[in-house]
């Protein structure tokens, strides 16, 4: 498929003359990536699947659950290649987008193996197709070397139709989205504790945001709203533990530039429910006791989940910067999760990045990780030492109409 692909890339560029871009009055491609290799070394332990990642929710629940302390590890899986067109129409410019990197996720866990990142079209003010969802502001993300990012930040690129209500500095959009998706690719059964359900999604979700920006940087306000139901797989007909919760969210985030050296990036977030929108939490329905029905002993409750991030991006100089910040994930589990259930997770990142000349980054960055058990039975700690070199590349190629 990628040779298919870089074939087809190839011929479309050699029908055309590399020139200046003007993508207003002429159709265009643009070919863009990078190549990047992080290579590290892990203190202590986390799912082997994730070696080159500080996802909080896959370190340990238990005492050397993962072999031992002390890995080094090398990696491409951040490599990036993505295609962009323009192409005149009636009805303004149609941009179309399709990217992946080699971060295999779902059923490629922890290989390294293509994963779509973006593929939607967009014309006008509707845009179709799988891009980063109304509920998060990507502007957050901090300038990081390590790949998967703050575990309490809304991050997720979902499938959807959106509508931009309003568009430039004032921002409203409106979208429509898949339900019952994650960022990591797992089957959404297994994020709801109960056992022997099928989960049922009559509904999209429905997803917005107001975004006001100036000089100063800009603030966001998101919300989300979905329906998230379950039928009960057991046909002894003894009990039935079907049923249905709604889930729902408030995104509070922005971007400041204190300085012209200095760049705030913050976020919270509150809901019920809506913990397959975040970048790194655990289930979204957990388990409680519904007593004095014999029919329905127990029922599903949408777990409420607290994110926060806050980041500080500083330029020493024009090459060289820094960024340092904080980041946490808190879930009020139920009284019958397990002792094992996912409760509090941190995350914590200093780095050090140089970019010598154009189209080339190298860095070095301390990381530190936190996941806490339900029960408070085990804490686990991580510290990674991680360096990354990364070499960009665009080239747009265009034609006259």
């Amino acid at each position: 498929m990628k040779i298919k692909l870089l074939f087809i890339m190839a011929a479309f560029a050699g029908m055309m003359t590399a020139k200046a871009q003007d993508s207003t009055k002429v159709r265009s491609l643009e070919v863009y990536g990078f190549a990047m290799t992080d290579f590290g070394y892990n203190f202590n332990q986390i799912s082997p699947a994730w070696f080159d990642a500080l996802r909080v929710t896959k370190l340990p629940v238990s005492k050397n659950q993962y072999g031992t302390d002390g890995n080094v590890y090398f990696s491409v899986r951040q490599t990036k290649f993505g295609v962009k067109g323009y192409i005149p129409t009636p009805a303004g410019e149609m941009t179309t987008v399709f990217d992946f990197d080699l971060f295999g996720v779902g059923v490629d866990e922890g290989q390294t193996t293509m994963r779509l990142r973006n593929a939607y079209g967009e014309i006008g003010r509707v845009l179709v197709g799988q891009a980063n969802t109304p509920f998060m502001d990507g502007d957050v993300f901090p300038n990081t070397l390590e790949y998967w990012g703050p575990t309490g930040m809304v991050f997720f690129r979902n499938v959807q139709v959106r509508y931009a209500a309003m568009q430039g500095k004032n921002e409203l959009f409106i979208a429509l989205e898949r339900p019952g998706a994650s960022a990591d690719a797992g089957p959404y059964a297994g994020r709801i504790e109960l056992d022997s359900v099928a989960p049922q999604f009559p509904l999209p979700d429905l997803s917005a945001h107001f975004k006001k920006s100036g000089d100063w940087g800009h603030v966001q306000l998101a919300g989300m709203l979905r329906s998230i139901k379950w039928k009960d797989l057991n046909t002894s007909g003894i009990y039935d533990i079907s049923g249905s919760v709604v889930g729902w969210g408030l995104h509070l985030s922005t971007v400041l530039n204190l300085t012209k050296m200095d760049v705030f990036r913050g976020s919270f977030v509150y809901g019920e429910g809506v913990e397959n929108y975040m970048n790194d939490a655990p289930v979204d329905v957990g388990v409680v006791n519904n007593p004095g029905n014999a029919r329905t002993p127990i029922k599903g409750k949408a777990l409420p989940v607290t994110g926060i991030v806050a980041f500080l991006d500083h330029n020493w100089t024009s090459g060289l910067s820094t960024s340092i910040g904080y980041s946490s994930t808190h879930i009020s589990n139920t009284e019958l999760a397990e002792g094992t259930a996912y409760k509090d997770g941190q995350y914590a990142i200093v780095n050090l990045l140089v970019t010598p000349f154009k189209n080339f980054m190298a860095g070095a960055e301390l990381e530190y990780g936190s996941r806490k058990n339900f029960d408070g039975s085990y804490t686990a700690n991580d510290y990674n030492l991680h360096f990354s070199f990364k070499y960009n590349f665009s080239q747009v190629f265009y034609r006259d109409k």
